[in-house]
C-alpha cells in the first residue's frame, strides 16, 4: 500500500515537472479514463470469428513451456518492432530451465525431501497465465497491421485488462517499442499478482519454504540471455540476479532491467538472437553450456558424492539438467481467475522510469553463483557422512 502511494506522487511529479510532461500527461488522462470504464463492445460476425481465431491459436501454443518459448520467438521475428516478444521468449527459456531443474542434480541433492510438483506448478501456472494474457495482444496487433485496421476496441473481447487499451493505442500511432514493452511487463506482473504470486496455495507452500527463500536452489534468482562470443565462438551470458520475487515493484524493475540489457547494444541483441535462432529450446541448461550439462541421466546418479563442475571442472561428470518433456507431462490447468488488475494509478509510474543499467557480461557472476550452489551441495555431503556413524 505504502508503495503505491509512493508510486502515485512520483507520478504527479512527472505530470507537473517530468521533462516529457505533456505525452506523460495524456496518456495518464487516457489511462484514469480506462480505470472507470467497463468496456463490453458489440461485435460483428467479423470480429467474433477474429477473436475466435486468436484465442483457438493462443491455446494451440498454449500447451507448455516449450511451444509458448517458440511461440515467442517466431511472433518477435516476423514483427521485430514488438520488442517485449524477444524479452518474452528469453524470460520463458530461463522458466523451463527453471522447470527441468526441479527434476535436476542439483535439486535432488540440495532439497530431495521438498514436493517437486508444487515447485513446477507454480512456475508452470505462471507462465501458462502469462502466454494467455498477453499473446493474443501480440496476434490481434499482427491482425491490425495485416488488415491495415485499428483493432485494439477488439481487446476487451480478448479479456485483456483495460490498462492495454490506451498503450495499444498509442502505439499503433507512436510505434514507441520502449513504452509498449514497460506497459506489458507492467500489466503482465500484475497479471500474476493476485493469481500466483499471492495466491495462497504457492504464497504458503512454495514462496515462502526456505527452499525458494535461499533461491540458489532452482536458479530463480538468475535470468540469463546466452550469446556467442563472436572473437572466440564461446558461450557467454548476459543477465542479471531477481531479488524480492514476492514484490510487484521489484518484478517489474527486473524486467525493465532485463529489456534494457536485452536492447541497449545492438550487437549484443543480435548476438542473443542468433543464439535463439540456432538454439531449440529443450528446457535443459546443456541447450547453453553442453559441456557442463547434460540432459542424460547416469545411473544410481545419487549414490556417488558430488563432483563439482565450477569449483573444479577437471575429471568432473557433467550436471544432469533434463529436458522439460522427459521429466514434466503437459498440465491441464483449472481456467483463468476473472478479474481486472487495473482499479487504480499505483503501477503507471513505471511507464515513465526507463532503466538504466549498462549491459555487462554476466559470466562471471553465474559461475561464482554455480559455485555456492557446488559448495552447499558438497558441504551437506560432508555433514551427512560425520553424522552417519551415530546413526
Amino acid at each position: 500500500m505504502f508503495d503505491g502511494i509512493v508510486n502515485r506522487v512520483r507520478l504527479g511529479w512527472k505530470m507537473v515537472c517530468g521533462r516529457d510532461r505533456r505525452q506523460v500527461a495524456e496518456l495518464v488522462s487516457r489511462l484514469n479514463q480506462a480505470v472507470g470504464s467497463d468496456a463490453s463492445p458489440k461485435l460483428s460476425a467479423e470480429e467474433k470469428a477474429i477473436v475466435e481465431r486468436i484465442l483457438a491459436k493462443t491455446r494451440e501454443h498454449n500447451r507448455n513451456n516449450l511451444t509458448r518459448t517458440e511461440a515467442y520467438l517466431a511472433f518477435y521475428r516476423d514483427r521485430p518492432e514488438v520488442h517485449w516478444a524477444l524479452l518474452a521468449h528469453m524470460v520463458s527459456r530461463n522458466g523451463g530451465w527453471s522447470m527441468s531443474d526441479v527434476k535436476g542434480e542439483w535439486f535432488a541433492r540440495i532439497a530431495e525431501k521438498v514436493e517437486q510438483t508444487r515447485f513446477f506448478e507454480f512456475l508452470e501456472r505462471a507462465n501458462w497465465l502469462i502466454f494467455g494474457d498477453a499473446y493474443p495482444q501480440l496476434l490481434l496487433y499482427a491482425e491490425s497491421v495485416t488488415s491495415g485496421r485499428n483493432l485494439c476496441h477488439l481487446l476487451p473481447a480478448l479479456g485483456v485488462s483495460r490498462f492495454m487499451s490506451p498503450v495499444w493505442e498509442l502505439f499503433m500511432q507512436t510505434h514507441d517499442p520502449s513504452l509498449l514493452t514497460h506497459a506489458l511487463i507492467i500489466n503482465e506482473q500484475n497479471f500474476i499478482e493476485a493469481r500466483v504470486v499471492q495466491n495462497a496455495k504457492y504464497a504458503e507452500k512454495v514462496l515462502f519454504t526456505p527452499e525458494f527463500q535461499t533461491q540458489s536452489i532452482l536458479g530463480l534468482n538468475q535470468v540469463v540471455f546466452p550469446y556467442r562470443e563472436e572473437e572466440t565462438g564461446a558461450i557467454r551470458l548476459a543477465g542479471t540476479v531477481v531479488a524480492q520475487f514476492a514484490s510487484l515493484d521489484a518484478r517489474i524493475a527486473t524486467g525493465k532491467k532485463l529489456y534494457r540489457i536485452l536492447f541497449h547494444k545492438p550487437a549484443l541483441c543480435e548476438a542473443i538472437v542468433a543464439f535463439a535462432v540456432a538454439t531449440k529450446h529443450t528446457g535443459s541448461r546443456a541447450d547453453y553450456w553442453p559441456n557442463v550439462f547434460t540432459p542424460t541421466q547416469r545411473d544410481n546418479l545419487l549414490d556417488a558424492g558430488y563432483q563439482p563442475c565450477f569449483i573444479e571442472r577437471t575429471g568432473a561428470a557433467r550436471i544432469y539438467s533434463p529436458r522439460l518433456s522427459a521429466v514434466w507431462p503437459d498440465v491441464s490447468h483449472a481456467p483463468v481467475e476473472a478479474g481486472d488488475w487495473f482499479h487504480d494509478m499505483s503501477s503507471v509510474i513505471h511507464l515513465f522510469t526507463p532503466d538504466t543499467t549498462e549491459p555487462t557480461d554476466f559470466t562471471a557472476d553465474y559461475v561464482a553463483a554455480s559455485q555456492t550452489v557446488e559448495h552447499v551441495i558438497l558441504a551437506k555431503e560432508k555433514l551427512a557422512a560425520l553424522a552417519k556413524p551415530f546413526r
